[in-house]
């Protein structure tokens, strides 16, 4: 598999699993200009990273503004949603459990 194989979705986000491997999981998203602002609150840690474009967060009740190579780390049971994406933007996620 290549990680830049991938098709932009016409709104919201495209996940794909890559790795599930003991306590961990690796998943691909690729987003549109278009996304649900949806709250997130997981039960395990996620470390992001962006790989392509540019993303707002809302973290708790702070923004973060990720581009190209930037990282966050998202602790467990922290409220979190995606506010604004650039088309085509390409993440990591790895989940920590």
């Amino acid at each position: 598999m290549n990680i830049f194989d991938y098709a932009v979705p016409e709104k919201n986000e495209a996940f794909s699993t890559l790795l599930i491997h003991k306590n961990i999981e690796i998943k691909r998203i690729v987003s549109a200009d278009t996304v649900e602002t949806k709250s997130y609150t997981q039960k395990e840690d996620e470390w992001v990273v962006v790989l392509k474009g540019q993303a707002v967060l809302l973290l708790k009740d702070k923004e973060c503004r990720l581009s190209k190579g930037d990282t966050l780390f998202i602790p467990a049971k922290t409220p979190h949603k995606v506010l604004q994406t650039q088309k085509g933007t390409l993440w990591l996620t790895v989940h920590i459990y």
